[in-house]
C-alpha cells in the first residue's frame, strides 16, 4: 500500500484536461486515471451499458474513474492544521493512488465544472466491487438524464398509480420519503382510499426520484447478474418486485439495450 505522504493529489481540474479522454461506442466520454485498480475492460464494459438513446443526451458530461476523489477541502483552523498529506486548497483534489488515511476523507463522486465541461470524478478504490462501481456510475447517469431530459409521462402514470394502490417500498430513500408526503401518509399501511390532498411539489420529487432509480437499476441489470435483495437498504423496504419490474420493463421498451446486452428479470434464478 502507498505511503499517504507518497501519493500525488492533483487538482480535479488538471486531472480534467490532461487524462487520456476515450470514447465509448455509445458516445459517453471517459477517463481512467491514477492506480484505480480495476480492470479498463471492466469499466469499458460498464460504461458501454448506458443505452444510446439515453448517452446521446450526455454529449456535455465527462466520466473519471480515479482512485480516490477528495471532496472540496475547507480552510481549516490554524490551530488545528490542514490533515497530513492533505493540502488546504480549498479544491477538489484527486489522488494519484490509494491509502487509506485518504481513504477516510474521499467521496465516492464529485461533480466539477471545468472549462464549461461537466466533469464527474468516480471514486472506484471505494467501491468494494463491479456491483458497488456500476450501480454508483449508473446513479450518475440516472440523475444527469433525468436533469436534462425530465420524466416520460408513461414512466409517471405507472409509479403514480403504484404510489395510490399503496404498493410496498420504493427503490431510494429519496423516493420513499417524497412519496410519503405527497400521500400525506406512510406507504405500505393499510390505508387504500384516495387521499384528500395530494402535495405536488412531493409528488414531482417522488416521480423524478423512482425515475432516475429505475434507468440506474435497469443499466445495472444489463451489467451485473445481481438479486433483487442486493438492492435492499436498511433506511425503508424495497419496492415489491412485481412492480419493480413493470418499472424496469417500461424503462427498456423506452430506452432499448445497445448490441452486445440484454435485459431480463427472472423470478426464481435457475439452480
Amino acid at each position: 500500500m502507498a505511503d499517504t505522504a507518497q501519493i500525488a493529489l492533483v487538482p480535479a481540474t488538471e486531472v480534467a484536461r490532461t487524462a487520456t479522454i476515450r470514447q465509448s461506442l455509445n458516445g459517453i466520454r471517459y477517463a481512467l486515471y491514477g492506480d484505480a485498480g480495476t480492470d479498463e475492460k471492466e469499466v469499458e464494459r460498464i460504461v458501454q451499458a448506458v443505452p444510446a438513446a439515453i448517452a446521446a443526451a450526455l454529449a456535455r458530461k465527462g466520466y473519471y474513474f480515479v482512485p480516490l476523489t477528495i471532496g472540496e477541502n475547507p480552510t481549516h483552523d490554524a490551530a488545528e492544521g490542514a490533515p497530513a498529506g492533505f493540502p488546504d486548497t480549498g479544491e477538489t483534489v484527486i489522488a494519484a493512488a490509494y491509502s487509506m488515511e485518504l481513504s477516510d476523507r474521499a467521496i465516492c463522486h464529485r461533480n466539477v465544472v471545468v472549462d464549461g465541461a461537466e466533469c464527474v470524478f468516480i471514486s472506484m478504490r471505494l467501491m468494494q466491487d463491479k456491483f458497488a462501481l456500476a450501480f454508483e456510475f449508473f446513479i450518475n447517469v440516472g440523475h444527469a438524464f433525468l436533469d436534462i431530459a425530465g420524466v416520460p409521462a408513461s414512466f409517471v402514470e405507472l409509479a403514480w398509480a403504484q404510489a395510490l394502490a399503496d404498493v410496498r417500498g420504493e427503490t431510494s430513500q429519496d423516493a420513499w420519503e417524497s412519496r410519503r408526503r405527497a400521500l400525506g401518509r406512510e406507504p405500505g399501511s393499510s390505508e387504500r382510499t384516495q387521499p384528500a390532498r395530494i402535495d405536488e411539489k412531493a409528488k414531482t420529487a417522488f416521480v423524478d426520484s423512482a425515475f432516475s432509480d429505475a434507468v440506474a437499476i435497469y443499466m445495472l441489470s444489463l451489467t451485473v447478474d445481481f438479486d433483487y435483495t442486493d438492492l435492499r437498504e436498511r433506511e425503508y423496504p424495497l419496492l415489491a418486485a412485481p412492480a419493480l419490474a413493470d418499472r424496469l420493463r417500461l424503462v427498456a421498451g423506452l430506452f432499448p439495450p445497445n448490441r452486445g446486452y440484454d435485459f431480463s428479470i427472472l423470478y426464481r434464478r435457475r439452480s
